[in-house]
């Protein structure tokens, strides 16, 4: 399967992942608005996100997928067989530990992340955001050990399932909002029952599509031969600087949290719906690029390929620009229609879409360099270097916190949007750097004459925008919310139509970013 068909494959689940999601967000701004209480579900629910960020998605497949993937190039299938089963079980003994740390230390590790809540009067939040982070700290092994599944699924280039599952999620907390909230004396409590639920969910169907190819692990307690096992051992090895270079976003999201809960009541909720927003193109282009990439990347590098990974880089980085840049644009010049139409309903008021625009607006300017690091990143990852991407994160962690000084007190909450925004670029810009000064990647022919038909039709996009932005007030169309989303759907549709037919006029053609695996 070529990368741009598996890269399709991913987005378009993807897709329906984000559109699940965006429902989920509709009925939760609806039921709950941006207030005190919603704060504390978005605070609980950050925790386990965030560990689960830590030790699984992160620091685990960065380093399982490359070792796995060359164990299966190089070994028979009972190495690769042992290989599994001795890391499932010691990933799922250490997220175990970590769990019943948690569900004990609940207190505490909210006081750590959101200490905003400790201030006088916050109470009845504190105590919401305590009881929900010991419901929903369980999900952290759920999601861990899909995350194990997803990494042996990707190797196998079964993309299909590990995209598809977070649908689940999604609808496990739309099924909580709909019908499960009269049960409980703190309604939002409803929605960490429903978040438990699809973890389980998610890792019955990802376990169940290994149990199909044969490669579900199998029970054992043999923790010593497993621990002492060299290729765990590497495993482990690189999971280290891995956690160092995850734990560095993670702080960064923690210090933003804990700083977000000293501000106005809701801002922790409008920086939420934002990174809603963020998370269509960032998942759909970013993540699917990634999750493609590393793979091939790390078969390139064991073969020894060295055109064919430059040329994989060169690719990736082409469609990053082609499609991030009009999603850049889209988002912060369309900031208001969108949140407008998806979240001013109900208890989400018009104050409420004024500060989730303005994060909005502040998180486009950091996209392009969010869209470039998942592709810069994995370059690393699959040379087994993890050292050079944290040693960046950590720069780039001091970097962010030091434009909060500067862009807090001016932006608030947006300003916080607006410093992880430009800490993204750098970060971007400095793995480019390394990238290019090593040797590793050397832009490809053509860059020139493809920034420069490009450039067109980003000024086609730009003046639909601002013509749309003067014409609409989308806070008024409220009032007819079905003619709102017509208007909505019909503009979209007018700009995707615009862009892509300029393309087009410019001399782009579909074959020039068709690549197919190395």
């Amino acid at each position: 399967m070529g990368l741009l068909r598996s890269a399709a494959t991913v987005s378009g689940i993807t897709l329906l992942s984000r559109i699940t999601g965006l429902i989920r967000d509709v009925l939760i701004a609806r039921a709950f608005g941006a207030g005190p209480l919603t704060d504390a579900f978005w605070v609980a629910f950050r925790i386990p996100n965030l560990l689960r960020r830590l030790f699984a998605e992160g620091a685990f497949s960065q380093a399982f997928v490359p070792i796995l993937g060359q164990v299966r190039s190089t070994s028979g299938p009972g190495e690769v067989r042992r290989l599994l089963d001795r890391v499932a079980l010691l990933l799922t003994l250490a997220v175990m530990l970590v769990t019943l740390i948690g569900i004990l230390g609940a207190p505490w590790v909210v006081s750590a992340m959101a200490s905003g809540l400790r201030t006088a009067g916050r109470q009845t939040e504190f105590e919401a955001a305590v009881w929900m982070t010991r419901m929903m700290f369980p999900y952290i092994l759920c999601m861990s050990l899909v995350a194990f599944a997803s990494g042996v699924l990707n190797t196998w280039s079964r993309f299909a399932v590990p995209a598809f599952t977070p649908v689940l999620l999604n609808l496990s907390m739309i099924g909580a909002t709909l019908f499960l909230v009269s049960w409980f004396d703190v309604p939002i409590y409803a929605l960490a029952v429903g978040v438990m639920a699809g973890g389980l969910l998610q890792l019955g169907v990802q376990w169940a599509a290994l149990g199909r190819m044969g490669l579900l692990p199998r029970p054992g307690l043999q923790v010593a031969a497993s621990w002492r096992d060299p290729i765990v051992r590497r495993i482990l090895k690189q999971m280290l600087p891995a956690i160092l270079g995850v734990s560095v976003a993670q702080i960064s999201l923690l210090i933003n949290t804990n700083i977000a809960t000293w501000l106005r009541p809701g801002s922790v909720t409008w920086l939420s719906f934002a990174d809603r927003l963020m998370e269509f193109p960032t998942a759909l282009l970013g993540v699917a690029l990634g999750t493609v990439l590393l793979p091939s990347l790390s078969r390139a590098y064991a073969q020894d390929d060295h055109a064919g990974y430059n040329a994989l880089l060169d690719w990736g980085l082409r469609l990053v620009l082609l499609l991030g840049l009009p999603a850049a644009l889209g988002l912060a010049l369309l900031a208001d229609g969108l949140v407008a139409t998806l979240f001013n309903y109900g208890a989400f008021g018009a104050g409420d879409v004024d500060q989730t625009r303005l994060a909005v607006m502040a998180y486009s300017v950091g996209l392009i360099g969010l869209l470039a690091i998942k592709i810069l990143a994995p370059a690393f990852y699959a040379r087994q270097d993890i050292r050079t991407p944290v040693r960046i994160a950590a720069l780039c962690l001091v970097a962010t916190q030091l434009l909060n000084v500067a862009l807090v007190p001016l932006f608030a909450h947006a300003g916080l949007a607006l410093s992880i925004g430009l800490g993204a670029t750098l970060n971007a810009a400095l793995l480019a750097g390394a990238l290019r000064r090593r040797g590793i990647y050397r832009p490809g022919a053509g860059w020139p004459g493809f920034l420069a038909r490009a450039v067109p039709a980003q000024a086609v996009l730009a003046a639909l925008l601002l013509a749309a932005g003067r014409h609409f007030d989308w806070v008024a169309l409220g009032a007819q919310p079905g003619l709102r989303i017509a208007w909505m759907a019909a503009l979209l549709a007018a700009v995707v139509l615009a862009y892509f037919g300029t393309l087009l006029l410019c001399g782009f053609r579909p074959r020039d970013f068709t690549r197919r695996p190395t």
